[in-house]
């Protein structure tokens, strides 16, 4: 492989992580995951990645964002986006990464990764909520919305990171 290819399979990786990332904060993050699996399908000529596996990541991704507005719509608690939950999200990503990599290797690496943005996003949120008094404080159902629905949401990108990422390594 030359030094150009591994560059951009580095670039196309990193894409995927901001994928997971961004999909936790109510942002397009499966979209993001869907566009670099089409770029880098087009830019390989559809060698590993064809027609079939394209259209399936275009399926999941329509119902991962619209279940996501959906979810939002019917009353979800939105999770405020600050500083210091991308930061904390970010080191909680790297450190589950670093935990689980050693014992599931890549599905370890981008499952510890969801996780721990998963788990830093929710610490800020349960944090800020406890501060909250009672009339503003977010009700357990709309708490429980927002946690299931960024676990499937981000269950989906990890499927669709897993079926593109398999496809190019077989």
């Amino acid at each position: 492989m030359s030094p150009l290819a591994t560059v951009g399979l580095a670039v196309f990786i990193l894409i995927l992580f901001a994928g997971i990332y961004l999909s936790l904060f109510g942002l397009p993050g499966t979209a993001v995951i869907f566009i670099d699996v089409f770029l880098y399908a087009l830019i390989s000529g559809f060698d590993r990645i064809g027609f079939k596996i394209i259209l399936i990541l275009l399926v999941l991704s329509v119902i991962a964002e619209a279940m996501d507005f959906l979810l939002d719509m019917s009353g979800a608690l939105v999770p405020i986006s600050s500083k210091k939950s991308f930061v904390v999200s970010a080191a909680g990503a790297i450190a589950g990464a670093f935990i689980l990599t050693p014992l599931l290797w890549a599905a370890g690496t981008f499952g510890g990764f969801f996780l721990g943005c998963f788990a830093g996003m929710l610490i800020i949120e349960f944090i800020r909520q406890s501060k909250l008094q009672t009339p503003f404080k977010a009700t357990n159902r709309a708490i429980f919305t927002m946690i299931g629905g960024k676990a499937v949401k981000g269950c989906i990108a990890l499927t669709m990171i897993a079926l593109s990422l398999s496809n190019i390594y077989s």
